[in-house]
């Protein structure tokens, strides 16, 4: 068991200090702070992950605690109400005075909560939920978001098989299992680093959710397509889309970041794709995107959005999110998805997704825009899987959560053009 010192406690209390400023993302926080520190890999580790429980629970935290509590205050409540740890564990980290309050802390029954300090998300959040689903549902999903993420690695098809990879990763003693869902999806039990193993170092293996995975197989790229990631990033679903493509054909990565594209030309390199062209567009109206109107075979876009399906990787997205910035979120994946499906031919197929688990980022965009565009109509996600021996079915569009389906939570809908 690892030594809990005072300079452990104090690095994860300005953690927390800083993320809960929330002015930027919490890993952004995590990334700055470690630079600054001499702490070591099970150091950081133990840090990120204790900063992180403040952000998962913060509501009952703040209940626990009560009136006058601090950053300081909520991480030793965290610490032994919610992580389990002794006051002797501690001992070392905390002052007399700390020591009695905890004593009080452990003592104290579990506070009466509401619905939404149950769940601990924000009010305005719950509401738009229970719109949806059931109370007994809703606890559930956020339970399912309130626990740490597990680590899942995509094989790169064009360079090993999953066999291969989960051989050699079980001989080295690394546990790992395949995933339940995606065909190419590795499992593994803890959260080993793999920046330096030589299978990430050499294309072998991305780290990627399996639920994101599945994205790709929706729109099922073939060899010799042209095909457009509209909303790249730094390439995560390039490289999937690269690799079911068998790096022929042309995959166009599209995306309004400079910095996040630049991200992924060392992806590219390590994966062994040739047929991926990174393109820097101003926005959906780009000369780029309009030279290529009606010619694309398959289109996917991952829209902006809130977020609130990764809360198991970025609980800190649930406090930094409002209604206005949805609001504008949704405008923003309106405009976007227009403007995507202009690239579609006759019989090119058009997938639209997000991570969201939020109604006006999900159906009712995709609702809307057909609606206007009579030349689309939905396929059904089930079907597709299906087709590609995968057995998950949850409806004519792809809807997975995480204590449903183990994955984060995402949303998907697979639109063809007919004429």
């Amino acid at each position: 068991m690892m030594r809990i010192t005072d300079d452990l406690v104090d690095a994860a209390v300005a953690i927390v200090t800083d993320m809960l400023k929330f002015d930027q993302p919490a890993d952004g926080v995590l990334s700055a702070r470690f630079r600054a520190t001499r702490l070591g890999v099970r150091e950081r580790a133990w840090v990120a992950e204790t900063a992180y429980a403040v952000l998962r629970r913060k509501r009952l935290l703040e209940r626990i605690v009560g009136d006058g509590g601090t950053p300081r205050r909520w991480v030793l409540a965290a610490l032994v109400r919610l992580q389990g740890l002794s006051q002797r564990q501690l001992a070392e980290a905390v002052s007399a005075r700390e020591t009695d309050w905890l004593a009080e802390i452990k003592a104290r029954p579990e506070p009466t909560l509401n619905l939404a300090e149950q769940a601990d998300l924000p009010d305005w959040l719950v509401e738009r939920l229970l719109a949806r689903v059931g109370e007994d549902e809703l606890l559930a999903l956020a339970r399912g978001l309130n626990q740490p993420a597990p680590l899942d690695l995509r094989v790169n098809a064009v360079k090993a098989g999953r066999e291969e990879v989960l051989a050699r990763l079980t001989a080295e003693g690394i546990a790992a299992e395949a995933c339940r869902y995606a065909p190419l999806g590795l499992r593994l039990k803890g959260r080993p680093s793999l920046a330096r193993h030589p299978l990430f170092l050499e294309g072998q293996v991305e780290v990627q959710d399996e639920g994101s995975q599945l994205l790709g197989l929706l729109l099922a790229p073939r060899r010799g397509e042209m095909v457009v990631d509209f909303c790249a990033g730094a390439g995560g679903k390039t490289l999937l889309l690269g690799a079911m493509m068998r790096s022929t054909g042309r995959l166009y990565a599209f995306d309004v970041a400079e910095k996040r594209l630049a991200k992924m030309k060392p992806r590219l390199a390590r994966a062994g794709l040739s047929n991926v062209h990174p393109a820097l567009i101003s926005g959906e109206n780009d000369v780029k995107v309009k030279r290529l109107a009606g010619k694309i075979d398959r289109v996917l876009v991952d829209a902006p959005c809130s977020g609130l399906g990764t809360l198991r990787r970025n609980p800190d997205l649930k406090w930094r999110q409002t209604p206005v910035s949805v609001e504008e979120l949704t405008r923003k994946q309106t405009d976007i998805l227009a403007g995507a499906a202009r690239l579609v031919k006759p019989g090119g197929r058009l997938v639209y997704a997000t991570c969201s688990i939020l109604v006006e980022e999900n159906e009712a965009i995709v609702d809307a825009f057909l609606a206007r565009h009579g030349e689309f109509s939905r396929l059904s996600a089930a079907e597709l899987l299906s087709k590609q021996d995968i057995a998950l079915d949850t409806g004519v569009d792809l809807r997975l959560l995480p204590h449903r389906h183990d994955t984060d939570g995402f949303y998907a809908a697979a639109l063809e053009r007919r004429t």
